[in-house]
Order: C-alpha cells, then sequence, then structure tokens
C-alpha cells in the first residue's frame, strides 16, 4: 500500500486488475459478475462514477484515487484481516483523513481485523486501539494506543520525544468514531 503507483500494474486498467483480485479466488466467476463486483468494490471505498474508474490506467488517478483502489481491491475477496503497512505516507493531510476513514468504515462494517503498520505515532495514536512497538524485530512494548504518551520502554520513549511537539506535550489526536462497533465486532 505505500504507493499505489508501484503496486498496480501500469499497463492494465483499473478493472482489469480488480477483475482479477476477484477471479483468482474464484475461476467461477463469470464476467459480467466480476464487473459489478468491481464496480461495487468501487464504491464502497468512496469512488466517484466507478464504471469510469474501471477503465482508466494507474498514471490516471491521484494518489489518493490510486489508495482507494488498492484498498478495493485487498477487500474485494472478503479478508478477515487487512494488513495495511504505511498506507497514507504518500498522501497529503486531507486525503490522509479520507482513506483512514474509508478503512475504518470498512474494518466496521466487514468486521475484519486490521494491522496498521506506520511510522507516524500521532497517527497510530488516533486511529489504532493498540500500538506495538517494534525494536529490531522483536516486540518491545504494547500499549493501548490512548496511553501511548505513557510508554515505559526507552526505545519508544525516543521515538515520542523525536516527535515535534508545539507546547512540549504528546496529546493524542481525536479518535475516529469506531470504538462502539470494534467494541461489538
Amino acid at each position: 500500500l505505500q504507493d499505489p503507483k508501484f503496486s498496480l500494474n501500469p499497463v492494465m486498467t483499473v478493472g482489469k486488475q480488480i477483475v482479477e483480485a476477484i477471479r483468482i479466488g474464484d475461476r467461477k466467476v463469470g464476467a459480467a459478475e466480476a464487473r459489478t463486483r468491481a464496480i461495487a468494490v468501487l464504491e464502497s471505498v468512496h469512488i466517484r462514477d466507478p464504471e469510469r474508474v474501471l477503465d482508466l490506467y494507474p498514471h490516471e488517478l491521484s494518489g489518493g484515487m490510486g489508495q482507494r483502489v488498492m484498498i478495493g481491491m485487498m477487500v474485494v475477496r472478503e479478508p478477515d484481516l487487512l494488513i495495511a503497512d504505511e498506507p497514507t505516507s504518500a498522501l497529503d493531510v486531507t486525503v490522509r483523513t479520507q482513506v483512514l476513514s474509508i478503512l475504518d468504515e470498512l474494518v466496521t462494517r466487514r468486521g475484519m481485523g486490521l494491522i496498521f503498520i506506520s511510522h507516524d505515532l500521532h497517527l497510530v495514536s488516533r486511529f489504532c486501539d493498540r500500538v506495538i512497538v517494534m525494536y529490531a524485530g522483536r516486540i518491545v512494548e504494547s500499549i493501548e494506543a490512548s496511553r501511548l504518551s505513557e510508554a515505559q520502554h526507552p526505545y519508544t520513549q525516543g521515538l515520542l520525544s523525536c516527535l515535534p511537539q508545539i507546547d512540549g506535550s504528546l496529546e493524542p489526536l481525536p479518535v475516529l468514531n469506531r470504538q462502539a462497533s470494534w467494541a461489538e465486532a
């Protein structure tokens, strides 16, 4: 997910790539049904005019649209767990918020788990329920995201202390409205 421009095939339309993802798991799906499912998944990731987008090539997509297409390709097979590795690193703040909202909505609606990998601790503290900090390939700390500022491990404290701070404190950003629905899932 880090950059859809490198993940999407530049010589295939978006539609062909999504249909390929659908049919890899179920060869019995016909072309018409696969196209209908491709349109539905693009709608689920808030792509306007999905029929038009199916016929576009990756270079014709904005960064945010490419990221939403990639998310759609990943969830079209209805996985139980989605692993998102730096899904917002190449996006501006506005598009980042939209992509996070889409991920949150998909996870809630589909009842799937999400492993969100990021170096952006401010983002992690507002978007995730739990943070696992790794150093040299090993877990060094696991803490509730809302308590990230209370982290005890020296590596985690070092990561937190190098974040830019205006007032000298690490205040978690507002949490997306998802706790009730995730608690029920």
